[in-house]
């Protein structure tokens, strides 16, 4: 995928949803990388609390941060290659189908889909 961006607007927070059009994850972050021509790139979709935390700050971004560290046991940063991005519009979609990604994308957001959004009348959409 190629052009330009604007990260706050086109990319942070989006959904990202996989090649069947089912939700993944949401983008908490986005990592670049210098290329050797001197221009910035992104390489990856950061995502999960880990990754949205410190874009919070404050007290909630540091309790999210550390919920998701003591779910995961590690502070690892679960990151999608931006090469698996087919095309960015309302949603960014990948090529590949939701097995296909890593199945630790966010523990909290696992937790909260199972035990708190599935008991919501007309949510079964957003088990996915």
């Amino acid at each position: 995928m190629t052009g330009t961006l604007d990260v706050n607007v086109d990319l942070l927070d989006r959904q990202v949803v996989d090649s069947d059009g089912l939700p993944v994850c949401k983008a908490d972050d986005i990592l670049f990388e210098r290329g050797s021509d001197g221009r910035w790139r992104i390489t990856a979709i950061c995502v999960g609390a880990a990754a949205l935390g410190p874009r919070l700050r404050g007290r909630i971004g540091a309790s999210l941060s550390g919920l998701d560290a003591r779910l995961r046991m590690t502070t690892h940063i679960t990151r999608l290659p931006w090469g698996l991005v087919l095309r960015v519009g309302s949603d960014i979609r990948l090529s590949v189908p939701q097995g296909s990604v890593p199945d630790d994308m966010s523990p909290l957001e696992g937790w909260l889909r199972t035990h708190i959004i599935s008991a919501i009348p007309g949510s079964r959409h957003a088990s996915g």
